[in-house]
């Protein structure tokens, strides 16, 4: 008796302990925790847009082959689908939903300052979805800036 009721408080306890680690590294919490690291944030959307223009070209160069190898060309596809998502995710749940903050009434700059940002945070979003949709460099090209232009207006640098 005794024994079976150590394993099952040891498979709760490993269950806790699992649903809590994959928790805290699948994305961040939504509640007032005040862990933020926005550079982070930053870095790791532009590495997914690298990765999404690798995973373009290489979609791109296998699809002209006489014979295309169809199953690293499905795999080039679901990389760059997966890379897209996760910046919609990052835009989404940590900087529109946490990080980007509701502007003061009767504040015109702060409201024109949230405008800015949440404009450019939706362009990340239109183009991350093109860039699902087509190989189109065009596309990354506007990713890439709408990252920086958000990254100047977020940090203050211009205004």
């Amino acid at each position: 008796m005794r024994k079976s009721v150590r394993k099952r408080i040891a498979a709760v306890s490993i269950l806790a302990v699992v649903a809590i680690l994959a928790s805290i590294t699948y994305s961040h919490c939504q509640i007032p925790c005040g862990i933020y690291n926005d550079q982070m944030r930053f870095d790791t959307i532009a590495e997914h847009i690298t990765t999404i223009e690798k995973s373009m070209k290489m979609i791109t160069e296998l699809s002209g082959h006489d014979k295309p190898n169809m199953n690293q060309l499905v795999r080039w596809v679901q990389n760059k689908e997966e890379h897209a998502d996760e910046i919609s995710h990052i835009v989404s749940y940590y900087f529109m939903a946490q990080r980007v903050k509701l502007s003061a009434e009767g504040d015109s700059k702060a409201q024109n300052q949230y405008v800015k940002k949440l404009t450019l945070l939706h362009r990340m979003l239109v183009y991350s979805m093109k860039a699902k949709q087509t190989t189109d460099p065009a596309n990354v090209e506007q990713l890439k800036s709408s990252l920086n232009e958000f990254h100047k207006v977020y940090f203050g640098e211009n205004g």
